[in-house]
Formats: structure tokens, C-alpha cells, sequence
């Protein structure tokens, strides 16, 4: 795989260094991140799903952290409750830890997971704040008369 640079849009991007960041960050991914698997949904507009595959992992075995715009997961088996050693003809299931890191867009929050039949469901809502909402102008006739500008400070006498 050949390397990019992305040097030039340091240099020429002002305020957007934190979109090259990512950018860099994920050209650099090695060949690990193929497990767990995942599927990541569009449930609607502003909702979406991250579905992991965690078979044989418990919900106590599994850790979900958010901070600043960064979901991680985290998996880690505990040791067998019986003690014994057990002996397997073929292992497929794999029950290694692992950590996997989704990085989310601003006003994405989790707003729920749920462990069922060996998968891992974390529900994901972007919401804007109020500020950032689109707002409708209404746009006047030309046919009212213009109202004089309102002066600040000082009072003109007339």
C-alpha cells in the first residue's frame, strides 16, 4: 500500500486540522482491526446503530466509554468460573480481548446498548443544538415602506 502525504493540507487548510488528523489517523490503521467484526447502520436521518459481533462475551465482560467524540469498546474475557482447564477438539469462537474505537461526528451522543444473541448493539443520535438548526427567514415587500435604522448610544435631537 502506498503512503500519502497529506502535508500540503496542513499548509493550506486553516481551522480543518483536526478533519486531516483523521484522515492521517485512519491511512495508518494496521491489519488488526478485523475483529470483532462490525456492521455500522443508518437506522434514520440523525440515527444510527454499531452492531459487534462478541460471542461468548458476557455484558460484564464488555466496557463502553465515550469521551470526546470517541466510542470505545472494550472486550476482555474473564477466566473460567469452574477453574478447569478445558480441552477443545477445535476452537472457533475466538474470546481474545480486544478494543475497538468508532470516532464520532460532533453532537453524536450513545443513547443505549444491548447485548443479544452474541451481539453487541450501541444506539447512536446526532443532535443538533438549537443554534445549529436550519432557520427560516421571511423575506419582505419591497412595497412597505423602509424603516429608519435604530441608532445605539447617543440620541439624535430633531
Amino acid at each position: 500500500m502506498s503512503t500519502i502525504d497529506l502535508t500540503p493540507l496542513y499548509r493550506t487548510m486553516v481551522g480543518f486540522d483536526r478533519m486531516a488528523n483523521l484522515i492521517d489517523s485512519a491511512s495508518r490503521l494496521d491489519g488488526t482491526q478485523g475483529y470483532p467484526p462490525y456492521n455500522i447502520e443508518r437506522v434514520a436521518d440523525d440515527a444510527f446503530a454499531i452492531e459487534i459481533a462478541v460471542a461468548g462475551f458476557s455484558e460484564d465482560d464488555l466496557e463502553i466509554e465515550t469521551n470526546e467524540n470517541l466510542l470505545t469498546v472494550a472486550g476482555k474475557k474473564s477466566s473460567s468460573e469452574d477453574g478447569e482447564e478445558r480441552q477443545y477438539l477445535h476452537r472457533g469462537i475466538a474470546e481474545r480481548g480486544f478494543l475497538r474505537r468508532f470516532q464520532l461526528a460532533d453532537h453524536v451522543i450513545v443513547t443505549g446498548a444491548s447485548l443479544q444473541n452474541g451481539l453487541l448493539r450501541i444506539e447512536l443520535l446526532r443532535e443538533l443544538p438549537e443554534a445549529k438548526k436550519p432557520r427560516k427567514i421571511e423575506i419582505g415587500s419591497s412595497s412597505q415602506p423602509k424603516s429608519k435604522p435604530k441608532l445605539i448610544g447617543k440620541q439624535s435631537a430633531a
